[in-house]
């Protein structure tokens, strides 16, 4: 599938590893960070080992940044806090999950928490991300009013009068 993308990102995800203190469970996993750039590192590939945490580097995703999205990422700059949604899935394979994406779009990042099974984390935006969706947004947004729409008049049905039927006259 070819994509629309105006701007493509490179990115590699940082994920924390921590030992649960469940009998249900035996790690907790989430992403904390994103890097700008190509990585050199295979995923999965353990960064930093402390007593109950591991660093991990995840793996490698693209930010794909659409004009048509800039109304979006206006408000998560707009935050205060820029961010970065970063999904994983759980995987069949050795590793417990798999990069699914990184996106800055809020409402993808929500989207991407329906599955129920995701693991869907927002990440602080790096400086050099950010500088591409402001230059993105200056170049391509336009603003585009709100339409409230109007509900079609609804014509009484044969039978009917005044929006009420033959049962409800015999009342």
């Amino acid at each position: 599938m070819r994509s629309t993308a105006l701007v493509l990102i490179p990115v590699g995800v940082v994920v924390e590893r921590r030992k649960a203190k469940s009998v249900w469970a035996d790690f907790l996993w989430r992403p904390v960070s994103v890097f700008v750039g190509k990585a050199v590192a295979a995923p999965w590939t353990p960064l930093d080992t402390q007593a109950h945490k591991t660093l991990l580097f995840a793996g490698e995703a693209v930010v794909e940044l659409h004009r048509t999205e800039t109304t979006n990422y206006r408000d998560n700059l707009a935050s205060g806090a820029p961010s970065l949604w970063i999904a994983l899935r759980p995987a069949a394979s050795n590793q417990p999950y798999e990069l699914l994406s990184v996106t800055a779009d809020p409402a993808e990042g929500e989207a991407f928490t329906d599955a129920g099974s995701n693991l869907v984390e927002a990440v602080p935006m790096p400086p050099e991300v950010v500088e591409a969706v402001a230059q993105l947004i200056a170049q391509h947004h336009v603003e585009r009013p709100f339409v409230k729409r109007q509900r079609d008049q609804q014509t009484p049905r044969i039978g009917e009068q005044d929006g009420r039927t033959r049962n409800d006259r015999a009342r």
